[in-house]
């Protein structure tokens, strides 16, 4: 079985695997529109984390994880709690594409995408507003902040080749906003 992660599962799958690829996956855009409000968010104060938009033009560039014998079971009751119940992420099959030139042909692989119909999706927003909520937001896996971060970072350097405006955008407009909530703090620490 092959499991597709284009969020954080890219640099914490949390489960074991046999092998892993880079690659993408045609027909789908990557959105900061799902709230979390337990791992990298509370109740209160909601994060955002990515799903999968349909859009036949694009494609979405992760890596899947292959998973044999015992490793299946385990890997799919991890993610069940981790994406389904906690996320509200739904199951869906995808044809994903290996980076590697002399890959064969696409492979068939789990994909997990949250819905609008889920409680906790929270839609579109400015790269402004996503960006604002995401650093005012953490949980018990961490900062939001470093969701974003690893995620652009995971894509610089594993997928130079890919664009990923949204993701970007959202990650510029966080460095331009972060210098004005230090001076706001120092300011507020020296009076």
């Amino acid at each position: 079985v092959w499991i597709f992660g284009y969020g954080s599962l890219v640099w914490r799958p949390g489960f074991e695997f046999t092998s892993r690829k880079v690659g993408f996956i045609r027909g789908y855009s990557r959105r900061f529109w799902q709230g979390d409000t337990f791992h990298r968010g509370s109740e209160r104060m909601p994060g955002r984390v990515v799903t999968l938009l349909e859009d036949c033009g694009a494609c979405t560039w992760g890596v899947a994880y292959e998973v044999r014998g015992e490793q299946i079971a385990a890997s799919l009751q991890y993610l069940n709690m981790r994406e389904a119940v906690l996320g509200g992420y739904d199951t869906k099959l995808v044809k994903f594409h290996p980076q590697d030139k002399d890959a064969e042909e696409p492979i068939l692989a789990l994909v997990y995408i949250a819905t609008p119909q889920n409680p906790s999706y929270l839609g579109p927003a400015s790269e402004e507003d996503i960006a604002a909520q995401i650093i005012v937001s953490s949980g018990c896996a961490g900062h939001n902040i470093e969701y974003l971060l690893r995620l652009a970072d995971f894509m610089r350097y594993f997928c130079p080749q890919a664009e990923d405006k949204h993701l970007f955008s959202i990650e510029e407009a966080l460095t331009s906003i972060l210098p004005c909530l230090y001076y706001t703090e120092e300011s507020l620490e020296e009076t």
